[in-house]
């Protein structure tokens, strides 16, 4: 792929691929078929979760999840700052509030401690927390051992954004290795399927979860908040014959849902990238290894995120520490620059407390591990179809960009 101008990420899709969504052309279901419960069964399988629902992308997936727990207004919810928007919108969307975390400023995650300050700070405020949203930021994960310690001494949920991390393996206190998805420590872990995304679905998310009743809120959440289980009618000449027999078009609706279906072509391509999820997580990392090499020699200026002990990541992205000031060059110049080579960047992510929406609704934060991350973060190519050699081709443009070579 040398030759070719590299974006910061892109899907990779195979022969297979194209065939599995030309299947469900040729079938009988476009939609609410087979291959949705498929995919869900699959990667209930691959995570060890229980149960995995799938719906039509991340955000709809943290939106969900917040429903399913039944947050609402008066409730908030911990957020750290360095996420995309849907993490903290999903919150919003039920009526809850935003409790804004700092983070880690050499690995962007959301720390113990970065948590129980923003649940202090909420609860001084007169807010009511319900819940903490750590993301597992660029296929790390964040400390879900102290996270849970946190939740379970304060009450909370927990809600995993997962979203950049599906095929990510953390290891627990015995020693013992678990997917990311899930949910050792209780809750529910929301995916992203996006094409950036280690496996594509085109638009495309899930929720897993242990717990039997959130999985029958997410479904029902997920199709407008129907029920057509006859034992849960609550209307009894609506939904039954004189003779007691159940009329099978009747469906109730206790209260509004969404239409967050996923289809079964979106279904039928994520079953066939799953069966890869391990050879692009193995190519992700060793792309990501090769980085740390090349980038070496460019410390102090450059250096890679901080690696997560206990986490075998499967990498979403490749975000570069980069200290502008002292190189004398602005970010948006050494990106323009780049692009200019045939190399594309971005910035994971600009900070949501800073939003205007937020921003005028909360007003000003101090988070200070949120600025110094966001100050340096640069994100470069990473996906599976690279060369090995792209990525010393990336490391030599940024380092004659910012004048070290």
């Amino acid at each position: 792929m040398s030759a070719g101008f590299l974006p910061y990420g892109r899907q990779s899709i195979d022969e297979d691929d194209i065939a599995a969504v030309a299947a469900v052309l040729r079938g009988d279901w476009l939609t609410q078929g087979p291959a949705v419960e498929a995919f869900e069964n699959a990667l209930a399988a691959r995570t060890g979760a229980a149960h995995a629902v799938a719906c039509a992308n991340g955000t709809a997936a943290l939106h969900l999840a917040c429903l399913a727990l039944g947050l609402g207004p008066g409730n908030a919810v911990v957020v750290p700052s360095i996420t995309f928007l849907a993490t903290a919108n999903a919150a919003r969307y039920v009526g809850a509030e935003v409790a804004f975390a700092d983070v880690d400023p050499d690995t962007g995650l959301m720390r113990p401690e970065d948590a129980a300050a923003a649940v202090a700070r909420a609860q001084a405020a007169g807010w009511c927390v319900r819940a903490l949203a750590p993301v597992h930021f660029a296929g790390q994960t964040a400390d879900m051992a102290g996270l849970a310690d946190v939740a379970a001494s304060r009450g909370l949920a927990l809600i995993e954004d997962a979203c950049h991390a599906v095929g990510t393996q953390t290891q627990g206190a015995d020693g013992t290795w678990a997917e990311v998805g899930a949910c050792r420590h209780g809750g529910l872990a929301a995916f992203s399927f996006h094409p950036v995304k280690t496996i594509a679905a085109g638009e495309g998310g899930a929720v897993t979860t242990d717990d039997p009743a959130l999985a029958e809120r997410l479904r029902r959440f997920r199709n407008h908040g129907m029920v057509r289980e006859p034992d849960r009618f609550t209307d009894q000449d609506l939904g039954f014959e004189p003779d007691g027999t159940a009329r099978p078009w009747v469906y109730e609706m206790p209260e509004p849902g969404f239409n967050y279906r996923l289809t079964d072509i979106h279904s039928a391509l994520a079953l066939s990238q799953l069966g890869k999820l391990d050879r692009f997580a193995a190519r992700r990392s060793r792309l990501m290894d090769l980085y740390a090499h090349r980038l070496d020699p460019l410390a102090p200026l450059v250096r890679p995120l901080a690696r997560v002990a206990g986490c075998r990541p499967a990498w979403h992205l490749c975000v570069a520490l980069v200290d502008f000031v002292a190189a004398g060059r602005s970010r948006g110049a050494v990106m323009a620059a780049l692009r200019a080579r045939g190399i594309g960047t971005q910035v994971h992510y600009v900070p949501v407390h800073r939003q205007p929406y937020y921003r005028d609704r909360y007003g000003a934060l101090d988070l200070p591990g949120v600025e110094a991350y966001y100050a340096r973060a640069l994100t470069l190519p990473l996906f599976p179809a690279m060369a090995d050699g792209d990525v010393g081709r990336v490391v030599d443009a940024l380092a004659e960009t910012l004048g070290i070579a």
